[in-house]
């Protein structure tokens, strides 16, 4: 039986080309396979976009269609197909690089499919290298200080009821809010309404097709901004004069 091969865990992106690591870009040089997650709605895989210029040939490259169904049973199997795909290669000897957009532990589907292959195959060698998360590429790309001093930063995907979300931003100096889709309506206007829409940065699709980038909040228009890799940095008060 051929000796397991090795998982790399690869942050790509988010956005331009060349946010990735020397020493991840070393290991996507040695994978036998690589895997690349597209969501059923896309019709290219963004993490690939992330690597353009990049040369992965097609006969190692396996682009896998990933749901976004927030039932968490067809999650799990979900997690569980995928996991026995990449389990035969790892099996069969392959070194695999699994790619995922932004950071890969930081609100990653990375983490559900490393921890389904350990259940699977306990003594697998692997290693997992951080990448750039959205809020530090939408941080650099507006000139958006993430915290300064003593301020209290806290990350969160979106809440679903607009009371929740006031109270998180009344106690915290910075909130950077993710995974907002379809709410991004009424947080704008939540952000309006407590006037502090002026001291916030929004960005979606850093560097790719489609790319928004502003400060502008107040005539930022929802129906245009709101999709998938959007990502709003929210301060509560102007930014501190040093």
């Amino acid at each position: 039986m051929p000796q397991l091969g090795t998982l790399w865990g690869i942050g790509v992106g988010p956005g331009p080309a060349g946010y990735l690591p020397l020493a991840a870009f070393a290991a996507l040089k040695q994978a036998d396979v690589v895997f690349a997650p597209r969501a059923r709605s896309a019709e290219t895989s963004v993490a690939l976009q992330c690597l353009a210029g990049i040369d992965i040939s097609p006969q190692r490259l396996r682009e896998i269609e990933f749901s976004m169904s927030p039932d968490r049973s067809v999650l799990r199997e979900h997690y569980a197909q995928l996991a026995d795909t990449i389990a035969a290669e790892l099996v069969a000897g392959h070194n695999v690089a699994y790619l995922t957009i932004g950071d890969t532990l930081t609100y990653s589907t990375y983490g559900y499919v490393l921890a389904a292959l350990r259940e699977r195959l306990p003594e697998l060698p692997h290693r997992t290298f951080p990448g750039i998360t959205s809020y530090a590429a939408a941080a650099s790309a507006l000139g958006w200080p993430l915290g300064e001093g003593k301020e209290r930063i806290l990350i969160l995907p979106c809440p679903d009821d607009l009371f929740g979300l006031q109270r998180d931003i009344e106690t915290h100096d910075i909130v950077v809010l993710m995974k907002i889709g379809t709410r991004l309506a009424w947080v704008l206007d939540l952000l309006r309404d407590m006037g502090i829409a002026e001291y916030c940065g929004f960005a979606r699709r850093i560097g790719l097709p489609g790319e928004i980038l502003t400060t502008d909040i107040d005539n930022l228009c929802a129906t245009e901004a709101m999709g998938y890799l959007a990502t709003l940095l929210i301060r509560k008060t102007p930014r501190e004069r040093r």
